[in-house]
């Protein structure tokens, strides 16, 4: 398997847009655009598309039930002509709290909804009249007055990625996805997360070698190892405590398959308690370690050639940097990045077992 590095993008001004350009220049290989509740995950890909020419384009993620599925697909084909197929659709579920918090729409059967927002895009996007019959959707809405229509747009290729954390999530997504958006992921563990996506794939009669499987890692070089994985790890105590609802918590659920339950049910109790300090304490050092890229070379050459022997193909990268010289700090972070990855793509794997 040979790494990728992909970064993220975000809707910054000028300086996030230099850093775009200068990675492209650099050798990465995409750039990622997140919406959460604030901005949305195309616009800043858009713009990006006119200020670049080889650097791949994708959300990471849009949210599913914020747009119709038609909408979803107008917006990505929109974006792919754009781009002179650079584009590729991250879509993910979020959760109950951004779903019907932010959105105003139900969060239900998330797994259901993305197989037939999938299925409806490829639809629209291989220029088929879009009659489509499904649980959650009826298209053309029964008993009403609309009709089958075909997008009039040419056909082009659209490559889905899924972000999915459930195993049932990561099962439909090695079935019928392009590719992973992976987080909380440790490449000790990575079976959790690669073993459904490899049972899915393979009743599609696909392989897991078949998918773009991406994970996100920080990346940080420094001989204070501990000491920056501990700050990472802090980094999680929102994510465990406030991400999710009382009975929905993708990320927690992942962690626990991971071996962490423990510790992730009391940081979560502490932090809905309202003690944030020791919530931030009680995250263990090994999540900050384990899901990035902290340390020397000689550390992070080490954890590259794990993402790669277990099959990751592209790391989407972030940099953290002093507010003083931040674009520069962060591009010679990259650089360094990208040589170590690319010794390490050189070599020759081990044998398994």
């Amino acid at each position: 398997m040979t790494l990728q590095v992909g970064i993220g993008a975000s809707a910054g001004g000028n300086e996030s847009v230099e850093f775009v350009r200068h990675a492209e220049r650099l050798g990465a290989d995409s750039v990622w655009s997140a919406e959460f509740w604030g901005g949305d995950a195309f616009t800043p890909l858009a713009f990006l598309a006119a200020q670049t020419s080889t650097i791949k384009l994708g959300t990471g993620i849009a949210q599913l039930g914020a747009r119709t599925p038609a909408m979803l697909a107008m917006t990505a084909q929109s974006l792919q002509a754009l781009s002179a197929g650079r584009f590729r659709l991250g879509i993910g579920a979020s959760g109950p709290r951004v779903m019907e918090g932010w959105h105003g729409v139900p969060f239900d059967r998330p797994v259901q909804r993305t197989r037939e927002t999938i299925e409806i895009i490829r639809i629209i996007s291989a220029g088929e009249r879009l009659d489509y019959q499904g649980e959650m959707y009826q298209l053309p809405l029964a008993g009403g007055e609309g009709r089958a229509l075909r997008s009039r747009l040419p056909p082009m290729r659209m490559p889905v990625y899924v972000a999915a954390l459930g195993p049932a999530n990561l099962r439909l997504t090695g079935e019928i996805a392009d590719g992973w958006i992976g987080t909380g992921f440790l490449p000790e563990t990575a079976d959790v997360f690669l073993d459904p996506i490899r049972q899915g794939a393979a009743a599609a009669g696909r392989k897991l070698a078949d998918l773009d499987l991406t994970v996100a890692v920080s990346v940080e070089f420094t001989d204070e190892v501990e000491a920056a994985g501990r700050r990472h790890a802090e980094g999680y105590a929102f994510t465990i405590g406030a991400m999710g609802s009382d009975t929905t918590n993708f990320y927690n659920n992942a962690f626990e398959r991971q071996g962490f339950g423990d510790d992730i049910r009391e940081v979560r109790r502490l932090w809905l308690a309202g003690d944030r300090d020791a919530a931030r304490k009680r995250v263990p050092t090994a999540i900050g370690l384990g899901t990035n890229l902290i340390g020397t070379d000689a550390l992070v050459r080490e954890r590259l050639r794990l993402y790669r022997d277990v099959g990751i193909s592209t790391l989407r990268a972030s940099f953290g940097a002093n507010p003083e010289n931040k674009l520069a700090r962060q591009l010679d972070d990259l650089a360094h990045l990208l040589e170590l990855v690319r010794e390490v793509n050189v070599e020759v794997p081990a044998p398994l077992g």
